[in-house]
């Protein structure tokens, strides 16, 4: 084609792959620094929530619900999607994540979670509301879904994107390199930042590895240093001589 193309015979090779290198290096910060595509604060979320919202026809408030319960969970948006009423704890305010809505030949289907295992996840309180909002909009049906598109069908995220117009919408907002998958990278990133131990954090994501855990905790040099004062500390107090025990004088 390439060929062609220098032989005047057609003008442009239809095979030729364009974009890629921005492709490649989305995944390449994904893999080395997901801490680096998360969103920086709540505020900034909400404002994307409320700009795709407006964008959208009709102005469906469900696409602004369904990005931040992503964000906020952590979770994937076929995650969001395969969400069931039945699989939100009110009481203790837990989602059990243990399905996702994926693109198949027939169309989108549900199928099991991408680490095979279910796991939970906390609803925070800031999103509480919407949740439940939505779980008495569904009706008491355990099965109906938490999230839909306007007319009721299953969501992906190139239903999201299209319907919202994204690209553009996180381009005007400063954000051209943000994509529907970085709300889980923001979670993610929010919970490490918040202190929560490793352990917990890799559970809540289901992360097989934990080296893709450790990706997400801050690089602070303060806190490194900290350590390494807290070890001299402790190691101080390990030499320190120990007080012997007061002689007893034995009288006859």
């Amino acid at each position: 084609m390439e060929q062609a193309v220098r032989d005047g015979i057609i003008k442009v090779n239809p095979a030729r792959v364009s974009g890629w290198q921005k492709l490649y290096k989305q995944a390449e910060d994904e893999l080395r620094d997901p801490r680096a595509l998360a969103l920086p604060d709540w505020d900034t979320l909400v404002q994307l929530a409320e700009a795709l919202v407006a964008a959208s026809s009709n102005q469906y408030r469900g696409w602004g619900d369904v990005v931040l319960f992503a964000a906020s969970t952590a979770a994937r948006i076929g995650e969001v999607s395969g969400c069931r009423i039945g699989d939100i704890d009110t009481s203790l305010w837990i989602w059990t994540v243990q399905r996702q809505t994926t693109p198949a030949p027939g169309g989108l289907t549900d199928k099991g979670t991408k680490g095979k295992r279910a796991r939970k996840v906390p609803i925070i309180e800031e999103i509480r509301p919407l949740v439940a909002q939505r779980i008495l909009s569904a009706g008491p049906n355990p099965d109906a879904r938490l999230f839909t598109g306007p007319r009721g069908g299953r969501i992906s995220t190139a239903v999201l994107r299209d319907a919202t117009h994204w690209d553009e919408v996180v381009t005007r907002l400063g954000y051209e390199h943000l994509r529907r998958h970085d709300l889980r990278h923001t979670g993610l990133t929010w919970l490490a930042d918040a202190g929560v131990p490793i352990h917990v954090l890799r559970r809540i994501a289901g992360h097989g590895s934990l080296t893709t855990t450790q990706r997400y905790l801050h690089p602070d040099v303060h806190k490194i240093t900290a350590a390494g004062a807290a070890l001299s500390t402790h190691l101080s107090v390990l030499r320190a001589p120990r007080s012997l025990p007061a002689t007893t004088v034995l009288t006859r």
